[in-house]
């Protein structure tokens, strides 16, 4: 394990009695200091992954190494590195803020230290709150609770599940920051989504799993630059009744009314082709009034890779 890598993960696996394969052998390392994001649709075995590292569910094989020690015969050290912001709120109790919070640091043998805790609050906006009963804050703000509980101890790496599910685009935004100045702070960010903005706006590197198999892991603006495409639509002045043998070059296809015609590209080739197509187009007469580029997304880069997975399982 070299000295940049915080958490190896190695055949890490999950089966049930029933013969339910949760969780694939899987293999990864997480860098010190990165956001990493792991994708995946609802049920992929995000969080049967995530529950495994930090203890809360059995594996049915392989190993956790955090900061180089085994979580399982070192599990104090583990406990004490890890953070961990479950999905589910649960924090309906009648118990002031800041006391929920001084207290999480304490269940892990830390002495209280006011100070430090009057920071977490303060950073994660939450310090004018620290009276406030539990039960009574918004959906967002218990989030933000969980997030410093989850601080309190000073993991070294902390594991955000769904961080902004069922919070509204300004909350998520104010998420995204927050994530940031966390990582900035020096902390080890593993977040797991199904929104494919979250992780093309904030993560380093990108996991993608599916079905319990991690089928992909890449550094985020490689990743887009390897498998992102442009689109090239062109909205014709005639419709075509279908695609001309003399385009069938640049393999373009048309919309249901034959009214667009969309070719797509490789944006970081030598030769796009779009000259050639527009060159062969004019030749056999076909005009079009106006044109546009659309670059791939991480979702249509994410769609492309589980129907490759698809399509390879069925072969």
């Amino acid at each position: 394990m070299s000295d940049d890598v915080i958490l190896s993960v190695r055949g890490l696996r999950k089966s049930y009695a029933s013969g339910t394969e949760a969780l694939k052998p899987i293999d990864l390392d997480i860098k010190r200091g990165e956001i990493f994001a792991l994708l995946g649709p609802n049920g992929a075995g995000k969080t049967t992954l995530i529950s495994i590292i930090c203890g809360i569910v059995t594996p049915s094989g392989g190993e956790v190494l955090v900061d180089g020690q085994d979580w399982r015969t070192h599990f104090r050290h583990a406990r004490r590195e890890i953070g961990l912001v479950p999905q589910e709120l649960t924090m309906d109790v009648f118990e002031p803020l800041l006391n929920t919070v001084s207290f999480s640091r304490e269940l892990f043998g830390y002495p209280a230290d006011p100070k430090r805790i009057e920071e977490i609050l303060r950073s994660l906006s939450l310090w004018d709150k620290r009276k406030a009963i539990l039960k009574e804050l918004s959906g967002g703000m218990k989030r933000r609770v969980m997030i410093a509980k989850a601080l309190a101890h000073e993991p070294k790496i902390l594991f955000l599940d769904e961080p902004t599910a069922g919070v509204d685009v300004e909350l998520r935004r104010d998420m995204w920051n927050l994530v940031r100045k966390l990582r900035d702070q020096g902390t080890t960010i593993i977040l797991t989504t199904h929104y494919i903005e979250e992780a093309e706006e904030m993560a380093d590197r990108v996991g993608v799993i599916n079905k319990g198999e991690l089928i992909l892991v890449e550094n985020k603006d490689e990743l887009m630059k390897k498998l992102g495409r442009k689109v090239l639509h062109l909205q014709l002045v005639e419709p075509l009744a279908a695609v001309p043998a003399s385009l069938a070059e640049w393999s373009p296809s048309l919309d249901a009314d034959g009214s667009v015609l969309t070719y797509e590209f490789d944006a970081k080739a030598e030769r796009t082709g779009i000259a050639s197509l527009l060159a062969a187009m004019r030749d056999a007469g076909i005009a079009f009034k106006d044109l546009d580029t659309k670059e791939s997304s991480l979702e249509d880069i994410f769609v492309e890779l589980i129907d490759h997975k698809r399509q390879e399982t069925a072969a």
